[in-house]
């Protein structure tokens, strides 16, 4: 089976795909779990962040418009980095920061790749 991009049953779901699901899950739940913790307006932030991760692991399992999901996770993703940067102070990095960050860039490497493959 082929690929799809259109939303058509049977889109494959490769290893590479279940990576870039890991690493989506992983930081969905670091968001959820350090936004519960700031509470606020940082936790609306977050549990936003986790509900565009788990969207676009919803869109990819679906096989809906896969590429578009990973040409949008890709800035998605790496704003989220961004603004880590801008409104913590590092070093040092807490380890459940780092967690959240190795997954960010796995998930941002991974999306490279699938678009590069599917274009």
């Amino acid at each position: 089976m082929s690929y799809s991009d259109s939303g058509a049953a049977g889109a494959r779901v490769t290893p590479l795909h279940w990576i870039g699901i890991l690493a989506a899950t992983v930081t969905a739940i670091a968001h959820v779990v350090l936004g519960v913790q700031f509470g606020g307006t940082f936790m609306i932030l977050f549990i936003f962040a986790a509900i565009g991760f788990g969207a676009g692991i919803a869109a990819v399992l679906a096989g809906y418009r896969r590429r578009l999901v990973y040409a949008l996770g890709i800035p998605f993703t790496a704003g989220q980095i961004v603004m880590w940067w801008v409104l913590n102070d590092v070093p040092p990095i807490p380890t459940s920061h780092a967690v959240d960050k190795v997954a960010q860039v796995v998930l941002i490497a991974v999306l490279a790749v699938l678009l590069y493959r599917e274009s």
